[in-house]
């Protein structure tokens, strides 16, 4: 390194650079985010709809449509409502739907469980159909359960029940 000489001033030498920003403050853990919102009511109290023939409104808020024994499909007179409810279900709170399916029967449970399962697919693609989104809805076929019910329930965002 050279050796400074006796006329040369630090003023003459390289700028120093601009100090660093200082560094942010601390995040404050202490502090809460504010209570959210309470839970929006079941789409069955925010505006009542006529049920058809088959089709009831259960205490807990959830709707159940019953089946023929042995029918995959749900009754024709349902249709409209089934659209209906997924119209609602659609425009209210975000969440998902659920799908509890039931048979009487066969004895087979094999058999019991795809008899279910259809008639779970069969009320979805109603509500489908309605306009609630097919990724909002979870099917769960029951088979045949202790209450020998051939039904779908249908359960709304928020709601959960234990299943039959």
């Amino acid at each position: 390194m050279p050796a400074q000489t006796a006329d040369a001033r630090p003023e003459d030498g390289p700028i120093p650079a601009e100090p660093a920003p200082a560094p942010p403050a601390p995040v404050d853990l202490s502090v809460r985010p504010p209570p959210a919102p309470p839970p929006a009511a079941p789409v069955a109290a925010a505006r009542p709809f006529a049920l058809p023939p088959g089709m009831e409104a259960l205490p807990e808020g959830a709707w159940r449509l019953r089946f023929s024994p042995g029918a995959e499909a749900p009754p024709r007179t349902a249709e409209p409502a089934l659209a209906e409810l997924g119209r609602r279900l659609a425009a209210g709170p975000e969440g998902r739907v659920v799908l509890l399916a039931q048979a009487s029967g066969p004895a087979d449970i094999s058999a019991a469980r795809r008899l279910s399962l259809a008639r779970g697919v069969a009320v979805k693609e109603a509500l489908v159909a309605g306009g609630l989104p097919a990724t909002r809805i979870d099917i769960r076929p029951l088979g045949r359960t202790g209450d020998a019910t051939d039904a779908v329930d249908v359960q709304p965002p928020g709601l959960r029940r234990a299943a039959p």
